[in-house]
C-alpha cells in the first residue's frame, strides 16, 4: 500500500493537539482542579484516531483540516470522558491509561467523573461555537447518537450486563439490571461492539464528511455518508477485535494499559468465544467489508484503506 499512514498520524496529532490545548485554554473560568484533570485526560499521549479519522473522511469529502478541526476536538473530548468513565471501580475499574495513572487514580472519584462530565458537555459547545449552523446541528446530532443511550453508552451497559452476570464473577447482573438478560453468542458480541466501539468511529466519519460538504446546497452526498457508515461498522469490529486480542496476547509495557482483565472479569470477548486463530479470521473478513465500501471513492480512499490495515496489524 503507498499511502504512509504513520507519517499522515504524525503529522495530524500535532494538529489536533494544539487545537485541543487552544480550546482548553479558552476554558478559564472552570476551577483550576477541573481544569487540570480535564487537560491531564485529554491531553494525555495517544495517537488521536478517532479525531485522525475526521479529518480523513473530511478529506475524502472534499473538505479540510481547518474546516474538520473543530469537530474532530470534539470527537476526542467524547472519547477522553468515556474512558475516564469507563476506568472508574464501578464500570471496568482499571488504574493505568495510555501508560500513565488513570484519571480517578490521580485526582481521586469525585473530580474524575466531573472532568468527564465537563469534557463531555464541552465537546458539543465546539461544535455549537466553531462549526457553521446547519453543520454544527448535524454534528451534534451525530455525535450524541453515536455516544448516547443507543450508541457508546448503550454498548458499555449491555457489556457490563454480560459480564456481571457472568459465573465467574460474585455479582448478579439483575442486582444491576433487573429484567436484562445477555445471551452467549456471536450476535450478542458484535451488537454490543457494533454500539460501543463502534457507533463513535461510524459519528467520526459522519462529522467528516458533515465538515467538508455541511454548508453545500442540497447538503452532504447521502451515498457517500452511507458508504463511510458501513466501513465504519465493519472497521469498529476490526478495531474491537484487535482490541480483545491485545488483552490476551500483549503485556501492560506493550499496550499502556492492563491486560487480562477481561478473561479475569468473566468478559464477553471475541477470543473467549471464538478463538485466537478464528478471531484473526473475523478480523479479516470485516476488513475486506470495510475495504469494498472504498473503491469507489478512488485514491481518496487510501488513508481508509490504510486504516483497516493499521487496525488489524496494531500492537497497542
Amino acid at each position: 500500500m503507498s499511502f504512509d499512514l504513520p507519517s499522515y498520524l504524525k503529522a495530524k496529532q500535532p494538529l489536533v493537539d494544539g487545537r485541543l490545548a487552544a480550546l482548553l485554554d479558552r476554558e478559564t473560568a472552570a476551577p483550576g482542579p477541573l481544569a487540570d484533570a480535564m487537560r491531564y485526560s485529554l491531553l494525555a499521549p495517544g495517537k488521536r484516531l478517532r479525531p485522525t479519522l475526521v479529518l480523513i473522511s473530511s478529506q475524502a469529502a472534499g473538505g479540510s483540516d481547518e474546516l474538520a478541526l473543530p469537530a474532530a476536538c470534539a470527537v476526542e473530548m467524547i472519547h477522553a470522558y468515556s474512558l475516564i468513565h469507563d476506568d472508574l471501580p464501578a464500570m471496568d475499574d482499571d488504574d493505568l491509561r495510555r501508560g500513565l495513572p488513570t484519571c480517578h487514580k490521580q485526582y481521586g472519584e469525585a473530580l474524575a467523573i466531573l472532568a468527564g462530565d465537563a469534557l463531555l458537555t464541552m465537546a458539543f459547545q465546539t461544535l455549537a461555537e466553531h462549526c457553521p449552523p446547519r453543520t454544527a446541528a448535524a454534528c451534534c446530532l451525530a455525535l450524541a447518537k453515536g455516544a448516547g443511550a443507543a450508541g457508546m453508552v448503550g454498548g458499555q451497559m449491555e457489556d457490563l450486563a454480560w459480564e456481571r452476570g457472568s459465573a465467574s464473577l460474585p455479582r448478579d447482573a439483575k442486582t444491576y439490571f433487573p429484567g436484562f438478560e445477555q445471551p452467549h453468542s456471536l450476535d450478542a458480541l458484535e451488537h454490543i461492539h457494533f454500539c460501543k466501539t463502534g457507533a463513535l468511529f461510524r459519528a467520526c466519519l459522519q462529522l467528516g464528511v458533515w465538515a467538508a460538504q455541511g454548508e453545500r446546497d442540497g447538503g452532504p452526498d447521502p451515498a457517500l455518508l452511507a458508504r463511510l457508515d458501513e466501513y465504519g461498522r465493519c472497521f469498529g469490529l476490526v478495531f474491537q477485535i484487535t482490541d480483545d486480542l491485545l488483552d490476551v496476547e500483549r503485556t501492560s509495557a506493550e499496550t499502556g494499559k492492563r491486560t487480562n482483565k477481561d478473561a479475569t472479569r468473566g468478559k464477553l470477548t471475541y477470543p473467549a468465544l471464538l478463538g485466537a486463530d478464528e478471531s484473526r479470521r473475523r478480523a479479516q473478513q470485516m476488513g475486506r467489508q470495510a475495504l469494498e465500501q472504498l473503491t469507489p471513492l478512488g485514491s481518496a480512499g487510501e488513508p481508509l484503506a490504510a486504516l483497516v490495515e493499521f487496525a488489524l496489524t496494531r500492537d497497542r
